[in-house]
């Protein structure tokens, strides 16, 4: 009777811390679960919230870099001055932003004493986080159409002509489709056309 009984009570000790540890094993893998995702939803929360109020969003720079002419024909003819040119133009956009920016196609338009002379279409395209891309675009510019060709005939005359490259991007910077906001970007820049050289002597951007 004795041997039964020293057998009996470790059998069920054993039984019994058994089924207590499987139940502190659920409890703590409930509460391993529970702090892993209460630790991931204030991750995530800090995370919106430093985006939403630490993070500035700036505006992408856009910028004429360079301009080249593969031709430029002109005269100054008195009462029918006038020119054709083909360019060939370096574009930049440099996001200056920790995520994402994209913008829809646009057009870049050529001026000459606030006329348009010519202008090209800008494609569809997307920037990097923190980096700048650069396009090659090539624009035909004609005075045909112009009104105002008695001061053309006299900057044709100086030597130097002075063109306006001006464009809009109405694009917007995102983050996994969870954050956007919209950012326009103009560009703005003077080009003073040598005419003696055919080339770009001076290029300034706003």
């Amino acid at each position: 009777m004795a041997d039964k009984n020293q057998r009996w009570f470790p059998v069920c000790f054993n039984n019994g811390g058994t089924q207590i540890d499987e139940e502190q094993r659920k409890r703590r893998r409930k509460k391993c679960l529970l702090y892993a995702f209460l630790l991931g939803v204030l991750k995530a929360g800090i995370t919106l919230l430093f985006l939403l109020t630490i993070l500035r969003f700036r505006t992408p720079k856009f910028r004429i870099r360079s301009a080249t002419f593969e031709t430029f024909d002109f005269s100054a003819a008195a009462g029918t001055p006038s020119f054709n040119a083909r360019m060939r133009a370096e574009l930049t956009l440099k996001n200056s932003n920790f995520i994402k920016y994209k913008f829809p196609s646009t057009d870049i338009s050529f001026y000459y004493n606030g006329e348009r002379v010519g202008s090209t279409i800008f494609p569809y395209s997307r920037v990097r986080a923190r980096s700048t891309k650069e396009w090659e675009v090539v624009v035909e510019l004609s005075a045909v159409g112009l009104i105002g060709r008695e001061q053309l005939g006299s900057d044709l005359r100086s030597g130097v002509l002075m063109l306006n490259g001006r464009s809009r991007l109405s694009g917007k910077v995102e983050l996994l489709k969870l954050l956007k906001k919209k950012k326009s970007t103009e560009m703005d820049c003077i080009l003073a056309v040598d005419l003696n050289k055919r080339l770009v002597r001076d290029l300034k951007c706003k």
